[in-house]
């Protein structure tokens, strides 16, 4: 599994994990961002072909050192909330993860509206501590997009089982 990060994300995990050289971008590459939202940070994950995307708040550096298996953790527990098949994606296994920079413009981008959705949805909320993490979750799967055939990513998601 390839997970794209941020340079602000691999600041935090460092930069020595980075695969030399960096692999060709491939549909099913993740992306993620660090997103610090009510002075806490927060984990955006995106699927590149289907914009799928899993929010975690509340990660601690230590945590996001150790992002095979929060990645993993996060994509398998979307999958089981959205009662989808735990192997939908290609492996998500945390043995095989492997670091990258960004390299797709289009995925960054949905990504920053998918941040400021977060940002949004937990200030209408009164706050993370007063946001329901599966809802929140939930809106973000059926957000739709014009870079994806104005589809929402669960619809892309089912029709790649």
């Amino acid at each position: 599994m390839i997970l794209r990060c941020t340079k602000k994300l691999l600041t935090v995990v460092g930069t020595q994990r980075l695969a030399t050289p960096a692999p060709k971008p491939d549909p099913e590459d993740w992306y993620a961002n660090l997103l610090w939202i009510d002075r806490r940070k927060c984990l955006l994950l995106t699927h590149t072909a289907t914009l799928f995307t899993a929010f975690e708040p509340n990660v601690t550096a230590s945590v996001l050192r150790a992002t095979g298996a929060l990645t993993s953790r996060l994509i398998e527990r979307e999958l089981r909330d959205e009662q989808l098949p735990p192997h939908t994606f290609v492996d998500t296994g945390a043995e095989e993860l492997v670091l990258a920079p960004t390299a797709d413009r289009q995925v960054l981008g949905c990504m920053n509206d998918l941040a400021f959705t977060c940002e949004h949805l937990i200030d209408r909320s009164g706050g993370l501590d007063r946001t329901d993490l599966r809802d929140l979750n939930r809106h973000l799967h059926r957000t739709i997009y014009s870079a994806r055939g104005y589809r929402p990513a669960i619809e892309l998601v089912t029709i790649l089982r």
